[in-house]
């Protein structure tokens, strides 16, 4: 089975990118969000691709774990952030999230995908 281990971010971002535009093609436009992530685990699946599924991104303070947290959709690789959404239009907060979340798992790369 093939490898991603040695993929760079930006090489994991357009496979990414491939497989989203897949399952656009399959399954078109204005299901749930729960529906493509369902989907785009499937096709990573499929190809042996690691990746964590709404994963817990938690926050610290003065080494004190708050009560608030957020959830990564998908982390491919441990090097890519994955966001998805299925709205009509993506807003400076569904932006400020996801650099929320880069900024706490201190990876380079997110990619925020709308279906």
């Amino acid at each position: 089975m093939h490898t991603f281990a040695n993929y760079t971010e930006n090489q994991l971002s357009e496979l990414v990118i491939g497989l989203c535009r897949e399952v656009h093609r399959e399954l078109g436009p204005g299901l749930l969000e729960s529906v493509y992530e369902e989907a785009l685990v499937f096709e990573l699946s499929q190809m042996g691709v690691y990746h964590e599924r709404q994963k817990e991104i938690p926050v610290y303070y003065k080494e004190r774990r708050l009560g608030v947290g957020f959830r990564a959709d998908l982390i491919i690789e441990k090097k890519v952030l994955i966001e998805l959404k299925s709205i009509q239009r993506l807003t400076d907060f569904d932006k400020k999230k996801t650099r929320n979340h880069l900024i706490l798992t201190n990876l380079k790369r997110g990619l925020l995908i709308k279906f």
